[in-house]
């Protein structure tokens, strides 16, 4: 069962910016491209959550703890708003879920002996490699 954390529209700030590429006249005179920015110290998300989003090792998050997110995919301002607004949202709840706690195990004991049986085996076949004396 996965924890619902909504992302509050007020805590995200977006602009929009001129899209990069193909697009004709329209991409030169409109700003349908989208910066999002997303301060996750001042979100109201729980303090356990922004720690695991912290720790991730996403290019799209500063240094100082933004998630910036562009988004340019579409060519209206509002469809790209919702891309990215979206992107962020999978990007929380990617880490909304506590992760399980690893149990170590232990190798069987017949896996044990098949390893050593193994090494010894390919040990012998390396010591027949030698030199043969005549």
């Amino acid at each position: 069962m996965k924890p619902s954390l909504r992302v509050q529209p007020h805590e995200v700030h977006c602009t929009a910016v001129r899209a990069q590429g193909a697009g004709g006249q329209n991409v030169n005179k409109v700003s349908t491209a989208i910066h999002l920015r997303y301060d996750i110290h001042a979100s109201s998300l729980p303090e356990d959550v922004k720690q695991r989003l912290l720790a991730l090792g996403d290019a799209r998050i500063t240094r100082e703890g933004v998630v910036v997110i562009k988004a340019q995919e579409h060519r209206s301002q509002e469809m790209n708003r919702a891309d990215a607004l979206t992107r962020l949202q999978a990007l929380v709840d990617s880490v909304a879920e506590v992760p399980k706690a690893r149990r170590p195990t232990r190798p069987t004991r017949a896996s044990q002996r098949r390893r050593v049986e193994s090494k010894a085996r390919h040990g012998a076949v390396k010591a027949l490699r030698g030199r043969v004396e005549v």
